[in-house]
């Protein structure tokens, strides 16, 4: 079955993007929704993919033009679908990790059989018995020398009795020197016995433990050279005609665990193989949401970071890409300035501006308040996201800030934000309360986790509803990254992403966040602050 599927709609009349999709940071092209909606309708008539896919998963789709320049699409799912990654209507893999004579399943094999002997050696009666003896010697040594040890304390107590009476000879002050010795070198010598029988013990479970240890060496070795392996076997190509397997992208470092099985570089390659040429790229959740993470059933998400930002910055180079807009300066002039005082301001940031220079964009709120302001040390007192609009405290030496700070993490600045949630928000009010910890394998985001997240608490009010948009007011009592997002967006939240939030719900013009009100006392002149300033949605 080709790859390449037409339209099911008529699309002359739909917008052509000017650019290739920047796929990290994205809304998506009106091509790009046509084609993940007709994907969704594909994969909800299989039934016998509905469990795995319910579960979840990353599905993708690239618009394509074919070599006599017919319009069309391609789809992939990420890593594997019901344990195959070769389902026609889906472009193929990279490089397929599944092929029943391929290196690796060989090499998976060979693994597998050492985990076996492993299992076998740590399960093996004779570990057991091996374990069972030494403890048993440990046991019998601790109760020997014990006892020696009650039976030396009660002749003590008896030779202290009978100085005590007196009347000793010289000879009878000599036997109890003696004893006292005896009894001391006699313990001395039982500890030797039982150390050299334990020794025994000691050592036949120390071999059998190296053999489990040897075998768990090889099977780390024999990992690391079949990822290593697997790696060079994963060759890239761009739109440029060049090829690059994964282990140069990376400058000679191992990958993280399945990189190139992503849904973008798998649609890519197959792109350039096949002489197509983009047009537009989407990436799309189909599913229930993993444990822990946000992800909502047809929304939109870009490219993970960890895995593909590598890969695909390698694999975008000959294609017209859009700018990264998170590296373009705001389109703003100056600081607008709410509160000033010898002290400190307070400044409305728009959206779209960082906090504090980035690694892509020196442009931020603290770089153009030092070029206005003179201040020295450290500025920003709290961040907003770059998305995020709203007012933000600035201190002008480094007392104050740390003073401002404080006041910060002891709860006693109160921020309330206005959000539009995109969902009917059922309650009138609550608190959100889920510890968040980030997302290792794909920051910036953040999870959602009981054990391991931080304490993440926000008091919510719902303001209105209209059109199955939920205006609120969000309080968050403590300064987690992506807080509000994550709470509104989460199932065990309020389960209504902020509108345009593209991490965690689905991209738009921008983020519908703002943080509308500061409240606190002056640390210097004791003056209440209560600073507001108008949403702009």
């Amino acid at each position: 079955m080709s790859k390449f599927h037409r339209f099911e709609q008529e699309v002359d009349g739909v917008e052509m993007p000017r650019q290739f999709t920047w796929p990290f940071h994205y809304v998506p092209a009106r091509l790009s929704v046509l084609a993940a909606e007709q994907v969704m309708r594909d994969v909800a008539a299989r039934a016998n993919w509905a469990a795995e896919l319910q579960a979840g998963k990353m599905l993708g789709v690239l618009v394509v033009h074919d070599r006599v320049g017919e319009l069309g699409f391609l789809a992939a799912y990420s890593g594997n679908l019901c344990g195959r990654n070769d389902h026609d209507y889906f472009v193929p893999p990279v490089y397929d990790l599944l092929q029943p004579d391929g290196e690796f399943r060989r090499g998976e094999a060979a693994i597998t059989a050492i985990n076996h002997e492993i299992e076998r050696l740590e399960q093996s009666a004779e570990l057991t018995y091996l374990t069972q003896q030494h403890q048993l010697m440990q046991h019998e040594r601790d109760e020997a020398i014990a006892a020696y040890k009650r039976q030396m304390a009660m002749s003590k107590v008896e030779r202290d009795k009978c100085r005590a009476q007196g009347g000793l000879t010289a000879d009878e002050r000599q036997a109890l020197l003696a004893e006292s010795q005896f009894q001391k070198a006699e313990l001395k010598r039982l500890r030797r016995h039982h150390e050299q029988i334990l020794s025994e013990a000691s050592r036949k479970l120390a071999e059998f433990q190296s053999r489990i240890n040897r075998l768990k060496a090889e099977r780390k070795r024999r990992s690391e050279a079949l990822q290593e392996r697997i790696f060079h076997l994963f060759v890239m190509r761009n739109a440029r005609g060049e090829r690059k397997d994964l282990m140069e992208i990376w400058g000679g470092a191992l990958p993280p665990s399945g990189s190139g099985e992503c849904c973008a570089p798998k649609l890519l390659q197959y792109a350039y193989r096949q002489g197509l040429q983009p047009v537009c790229m989407a990436e799309f959740w189909y599913g229930q949401s993993p444990v822990g993470e946000v992800r909502h059933h047809g929304h939109y998400y870009p490219a993970c970071r960890s895995k593909c930002l590598p890969i695909l910055t390698f694999m975008l180079q000959g294609l017209d890409v859009e700018s990264n807009p998170l590296a373009e300066p705001a389109d703003c002039d100056g600081l607008d300035i709410a509160h000033d005082d010898e002290w400190m301001s307070i400044v409305r940031k728009p959206a779209g501006m960082l906090s504090q220079p980035g690694k892509l964009l020196d442009d931020s709120v603290e770089s153009r308040y030092r070029r206005r302001s003179d201040v020295c040390g450290p500025v920003v007192v709290h961040r907003l996201d770059q998305e995020t609009s709203g007012l933000l405290v600035l201190a002008k030496n480094k007392t104050v800030h740390q003073t401002l700070q404080d006041l910060f993490a002891s709860r006693r600045v109160t921020k309330t934000y206005i959000a539009l949630l995109d969902g009917n928000v059922a309650s009138d009010e609550g608190i959100i309360d889920l510890p968040l910890r980030p997302d290792v394998a794909d920051r910036p985001r953040q999870m959602v986790d009981p054990v391991e997240g931080k304490p993440s608490i926000t008091r919510w009010r719902v303001l209105e509803r209209s059109g199955g948009i939920t205006r609120v007011a969000l309080q968050p009592l403590t300064g987690r990254t992506h807080q509000l997002r994550v709470h509104c967006s989460h199932p065990l939240g309020l389960n209504a992403p902020i509108v345009g939030d593209m991490l965690y719900g689905t991209a738009a013009s921008r983020l519908m966040l703002h943080a509308w009100r500061l409240q606190f006392v002056h640390p210097i002149t004791g003056q209440a602050i209560d600073i507001t300033w108008k949403s702009p949605f």
